[in-house]
């Protein structure tokens, strides 16, 4: 993990015709930072421009050479540190912005109850301005010259999530990534969903997978199935401190996370909160009267 420290700015050629140019924000939710992705020799399609920012925004267009031009513009998801730049770029380049819709869309009906019942987000960043020219849906095909990107509607880390598939190489977003796990935080995360996300993936057998945050991934099997035993095992631990007693979400954490640094403990405890809503689709779990934030969970 800690080799993967590239110089922001500067384009790194990753073969299959994809150049990665690191976006300048560091951050503990986002490693060395957000991978942009250059695909294509002429005709140029960009995956997950990035954050608002005017360097970034250079460094893409400095990237281009005299007879390439940015043709498409693709977002993986629309938190802020993969989707502000789209619009700015688009209007640069006249180039349309594809995704699977915006911030809102592909959320699970359990999410939207949540939301509807006061439930915001925690902070992760969503994009609220974020409007796709395209919307793209699971399935769909875009070609360039010497490029061809199947969308996969992929939810779980946000409900609007893509990948996009190019043969056995598989753009991940933030779903599967090497240097950490995936957040999942409701109201716009949903386990459930990252989860059949996961294993869609896995049966995708690729070759490789880049990113949104971290190095290339070359044995996707082996990631995707610990990270589906990552999750398995924090879903034991919960069951376990629930057979003792009736827990909130946030006792939870306190009990299982007891080496997370103190800043990251309201992230810990939205993913310990989006297990237990897991776990109560499942009917393993039920909460104390209704289903909030804060409600006291016991083994059902």
């Amino acid at each position: 993990m800690d080799e993967f420290d590239p110089t922001p700015g500067v384009v790194a050629d990753l073969g299959d015709g994809i150049r990665r140019i690191l976006a300048p924000n560091p951050s503990p939710m986002t490693f060395r930072g957000t991978n942009t992705y250059l695909v294509g020799a002429t005709d140029v399609a960009v995956i997950d421009p990035g954050p608002a920012d005017e360097n970034h925004l250079s460094a893409i267009l400095t990237a281009l050479a005299p007879d390439q031009r940015i043709t498409h513009i693709f977002v993986t998801h629309s938190h802020l540190d993969h989707s502000p730049l789209s619009p700015v770029l688009a209007r640069e380049t006249g180039a349309k912005v594809h995704a699977f819709g915006p911030s809102r869309a592909g959320r699970s009906a359990v999410m939207q109850g949540l939301a509807a019942a006061g439930l915001t987000d925690a902070g992760e960043g969503v994009d609220p301005d974020f409007a796709p020219d395209v919307v793209l849906e699971d399935g769909a095909q875009m070609e360039g010259p010497d490029w061809s990107l199947t969308a996969l509607w992929t939810p779980g880390h946000l409900g609007n999530h893509l990948c996009f598939a190019m043969g056995d190489v598989i753009f991940s977003g933030d779903l599967v990534m090497g240097w950490a796990s995936s957040l999942v935080a409701p109201p716009d995360g949903d386990l459930t969903d990252f989860m059949a996300s996961c294993r869609r993936l896995r049966q995708m057998n690729a070759r490789v997978l880049h990113a949104g945050h971290g190095a290339p991934i070359t044995d996707p099997a082996a990631r995707i199935d610990w990270l589906i035993a990552h999750r398995n095992e924090r879903e034991a631990a919960i069951l376990t401190a629930l057979s003792t007693a009736p827990a909130t979400a946030e006792a939870l954490t306190r009990q299982i996370y007891t080496d997370t640094p103190q800043a990251l403990l309201p992230a810990a405890e939205r993913n310990v909160l989006a297990h237990l809503i897991d776990l109560h689709g499942k009917n393993t779990v039920h909460p104390v009267g209704e289903l909030t934030r804060d409600a006291i969970f016991a083994l059902t």
